[in-house]
C-alpha cells in the first residue's frame, strides 16, 4: 500500500492546530504518511463561515479551558490557557505571523516545522505576543533564521505573492469543509480513498 498524503491546514493562533501538528510530526514515520503543512488564516475562515471564537461563546470557552488542559497533558504538548487568554486572542491578529510563515514556506520550507512550532511556543506556552514585527523577529531567531534572511522574509510579507498564497490556501481550507470551528483539519488522500477529519 502506498503512502498517504496528509495535509494540515493551520494557524498558530489555534491551540488545537498545535496539538494536531505535534501528533502528526511525532508519528508521521510510524503511520507511513507524507505530511504537508498548509499555513492558513483563521480570521479569514471565521469571517467567511460566520463562526465566532470561543471568547464570544461562554459555554464553548468554558469547555475549551478544560479540554486543552486535558489534551495538552495527554499529548505532552506544553499548551496552557486561562480565561484571560481569550481577550488576548481577540485583541491580537495572527495575520502578520501567518504571512511570515507563508513566506518561509515559499522560500525555505525546511524551516517551516521549526518556525511554526516556535510561534506556538511563544503564544500558547510563554503567553507572549506574536503580532508585532519585533515579536516575529524574536521567533525567527529562535527558529535559527539569520537576521538577513529574516529581513528578507519581512520584506516579502507585504508582497502580492505572499498575500495571495495565504488567501488561496485559506480559501482551499474553506472548500474542504472548515466551517464549524478550527482545530486539526486533515485531508487524507490515497488511491481510491479520501476523507477528512476536523476537531472543533
Amino acid at each position: 500500500m502506498g503512502r498517504t498524503l496528509v495535509e494540515l491546514f493551520y494557524d498558530v493562533v489555534s491551540p488545537y492546530s498545535w496539538l494536531g501538528f505535534e501528533v502528526l510530526c511525532r508519528y508521521q514515520h510510524i503511520w507511513n504518511i507524507d505530511l504537508r503543512f498548509r499555513p492558513a488564516f483563521l480570521g479569514g475562515i471565521m469571517q467567511a463561515t460566520g463562526n465566532k471564537p470561543p471568547a464570544m461563546l461562554p459555554k464553548r470557552g468554558e469547555y475549551m479551558l478544560k479540554d486543552l488542559e486535558r489534551m495538552g497533558k495527554y499529548y505532552q504538548v506544553p499548551v496552557t490557557i486561562s480565561a484571560s487568554d481569550f481577550q488576548r486572542i481577540l485583541g491580537k491578529s495572527s495575520l502578520g505571523a501567518m504571512r511570515f510563515i507563508t513566506a518561509i514556506d515559499m522560500t525555505q520550507p525546511k524551516y517551516l516545522e521549526t518556525l511554526s512550532r516556535e510561534f506556538w511556543m511563544r503564544f500558547w506556552s510563554q503567553h507572549e505576543d506574536i503580532s508585532q514585527m519585533e515579536s516575529i523577529v524574536a521567533v525567527a531567531g529562535r527558529a535559527g533564521l539569520s537576521s538577513e534572511f529574516t529581513q528578507k522574509l519581512l520584506d516579502m510579507i507585504s508582497s502580492p505573492e505572499v498575500k495571495n498564497r495565504l488567501k488561496e490556501t485559506t480559501e482551499e481550507a474553506i472548500k474542504y469543509g472548515v466551517k464549524n470551528g478550527w482545530g486539526q483539519f486533515l485531508q487524507f488522500q490515497a488511491p481510491r480513498c479520501e476523507k477528512s477529519w476536523e476537531n472543533t
